[in-house]
């Protein structure tokens, strides 16, 4: 099965320019190896060298943030959305 998985501004060098790419898998661990298969260096960008999802980059499934679900486990399922949010740090003491 084939999920829709929204690629941020920055990482669609990797994905031949395209906001909006195909992945397969069971779980969002199995969609990340499949965007790696199909674009080479993007896993890299998302996991640090253990595999574990950067604390910078967030994963959103249907808008559910995966952290209060399952993490890399959780289930993807026909029809799910997976979004890539890289987190945004910074403001003002004003």
């Amino acid at each position: 099965m084939a999920i829709v998985v929204r690629i941020p501004t920055p990482l669609q060098k990797l994905t031949a320019e395209k906001p909006e790419v195909t992945a397969e898998g069971g779980t969002v661990q199995e969609i990340l190896q499949d965007l790696e298969r199909q674009y080479p260096g993007l896993k890299e960008r998302l996991c640090d060298p253990t595999g574990k999802l950067r604390r910078f980059v967030n994963l959103y499934v249907n808008e559910e943030d995966i952290r209060f679900l399952k993490q890399e486990a959780t289930p993807i399922k026909d029809g799910d959305e997976l979004s890539i949010i890289p987190a945004i740090a910074g403001g003002s003491d004003a």
